[in-house]
C-alpha cells in the first residue's frame, strides 16, 4: 500500500471540547486514505523527535483533505494544539489497514478519543448503522456529526448524558 511524506498544511484548527482538538489538513493521503486508517504527525521541533499516531476522522479525497480530531495528552500533541491555520506539519501515511466496508447492518462502538475514527466509518458504510459512543462528560465532541447517519445511544462516565 503506498504512503506519503509529505509536509501537509493545517487548513484549520478548532478546540472542540476541553482538550480534544479538530484539525484540517491539505494533503495527498486523503487520496490514498480509507476510514480505520491512521497518520504519523511529526513536530516541528527538535525536542518531539518520535511522531504521534492520529487517527484520521474523516476523509475528503477530492479536495485532498483529512480531518484528524485529537486529545491533547503530552508535550508533543499540547505543540500541535498551538499551531494556527496555515502551518505546516510532516506527516506519514496512510498507516494501518482500515476497517472492512461491508455494506450491512452495523454496530459502530467507540468511546472518548476513539470515537473520531469511527465518523469517517460511519459515513462510508451504506446499510443500516447503530452507534454507540461514550465520553466522560457532557462534552459530546462530534455527536451533531454523527446526527442522520443512524441510530446514536450515548453514554458518559458521570452520567450526565445518556
Amino acid at each position: 500500500m503506498a504512503k506519503v511524506y509529505e509536509k501537509a498544511e493545517i487548513i484549520r484548527q478548532e478546540e472542540i471540547a476541553p482538550g480534544i482538538y479538530s484539525m484540517l489538513l491539505s494533503t495527498k493521503v486523503a487520496t490514498l486514505a480509507i476510514p480505520g486508517q491512521f497518520i504519523s504527525v511529526y513536530s516541528n521541533d527538535e525536542a518531539h523527535l518520535l511522531p504521534r499516531p492520529i487517527s484520521i476522522c474523516e476523509i475528503f479525497p477530492e479536495r485532498e483533505e483529512l480531518r484528524i480530531v485529537y486529545r491533547v495528552a503530552g508535550g508533543g500533541t499540547k505543540k500541535f494544539s498551538k499551531y494556527k491555520s496555515g502551518a505546516t506539519l510532516k506527516i506519514l501515511g496512510p498507516l494501518g489497514n482500515g476497517y472492512n466496508l461491508l455494506n450491512r447492518e452495523a454496530l459502530i462502538i467507540g468511546g472518548g478519543i476513539g470515537i473520531p475514527p469511527m465518523l469517517g466509518l460511519a459515513k462510508e458504510l451504506t446499510g443500516p448503522k447503530t452507534m454507540v459512543l461514550g465520553y466522560r462528560s457532557s462534552d459530546t465532541f462530534l455527536l451533531d456529526s454523527f446526527t442522520g447517519l443512524g441510530d446514536i445511544y450515548i453514554a458518559s462516565d458521570d452520567g450526565s448524558v445518556g
